[in-house]
């Protein structure tokens, strides 16, 4: 693995011992005897708290996430061979909302609907002239890493 560009998982780390402190406890003054009742309470606490909390950090570990080995570009669920990939945009990307001449609006890579908060976002063309948008939290390495996989940094 040549780069791997992961989210954070402080929050989620955070979030998840909460929710289990909150189920010991409640489990301490109720459990053996109203059992059922602390399953459930479990099951609704983890769908209507825990789930609404982290379903971004979710998203954008399942979408976002970026993987560069010695021949594939995988950002989420995408995979890129780097022999697609042109050589000249890597070395000076596109503007992301720049207007982009006879192409439409860059494709987003991943899988997500739109580029997270926090998060930017990077414009590279494949060969055959389509516009890809990579969104990163650091674009100064994902480009570092993405030139040298592809012999041109």
């Amino acid at each position: 693995m040549r780069y791997e560009e992961k989210i954070p998982k402080t929050w989620m780390t955070v979030t998840t011992v909460l929710y289990v402190a909150g189920i010991a406890w409640m489990g301490v003054g109720s459990l053996p005897d109203d059992l059922g009742l602390w399953l459930g309470l479990s099951a609704m606490f983890l769908v209507l708290i825990w789930v609404p909390f982290n379903a971004v950090p979710l998203s954008k570990y399942l979408y976002n996430r970026i993987q560069i080995d010695g021949r594939t570009l995988r950002v989420g669920r995408e995979r890129i061979p780097l022999a697609e990939l042109d050589p000249t945009t890597v070395l000076a990307p596109l503007a992301p909302h720049a207007p982009f001449p006879g192409h439409g609006n860059p494709r987003l890579v991943g899988g997500g609907w739109s580029v997270p908060m926090g998060m930017d976002s990077v414009v590279i063309t494949t060969r055959r002239g389509e516009a890809l948008t990579v969104p990163t939290r650091d674009r100064s390495a994902f480009l570092t890493a993405l030139g040298s996989a592809l012999g041109v940094g």
